[in-house]
């Protein structure tokens, strides 16, 4: 029996959301944050991303996790979507970061980059895990060119990520 409980526990650690998240119209904070894209060390600064149009901002729990990896190859397998649409697509977590290099060509199949969390971007982004201090929640945003919340989805299953996001860019389009 304390195995079943300790068991339960432990899917109720890693499914419990963030205690919160941004609303669409808020502003969002600008960050720059560094990562990798197809193994390869890069750079990230919102405010200069968002000159080209809009961003996808998908926050994850850890690299190398089942859900992270089915979304971020998710993501990986519909970014023509978002590229013609316009918008940019990032992935950015606070767990397992010393393995993103690995994650960016495995699982997002170096079609866009991912980045370790910047210093206050978990609690100005509101994807700090409630049962999992130091991860953060499976929250995925969408930015508008004014730096403002267009849209947010914060599910921890990961499989609705993508269609949820690219519907909102393509909203914001037709604006």
């Amino acid at each position: 029996m304390r195995h079943l409980i300790a068991s339960f526990a432990a899917v109720a650690a890693l499914s419990a959301p963030a205690l919160a998240e941004l609303e669409p119209g808020e502003a969002a904070t600008d960050f720059t944050v560094e990562g990798f894209q197809a193994g390869e060390p890069v750079s990230f600064h919102l405010a200069e991303a968002l000159q080209d149009g809009p961003v996808v901002v998908f926050f994850f729990p850890a690299a190398f996790t089942g859900g992270c990896e089915a979304q971020a190859a998710s993501f990986a397998e519909s970014i023509d979507l978002f590229e013609a649409e316009g918008a940019q697509v990032i992935g950015v977590t606070a767990g397992n970061t010393d393995r993103l290099a690995d994650f960016s060509t495995q699982h997002c199949a170096s079609a866009f980059p991912v980045f370790a969390i910047a210093d206050g971007m978990m609690r100005d982004y509101e994807v700090g895990m409630m049962m999992r201090p130091g991860w953060t929640s499976r929250t995925s945003y969408v930015i508008d060119q004014n730096s403002t919340i267009a849209f947010t989805w914060s599910e921890m299953n990961p499989y609705e990520h993508v269609d949820q996001t690219i519907a909102a860019v393509r909203a914001l389009n037709e604006q």
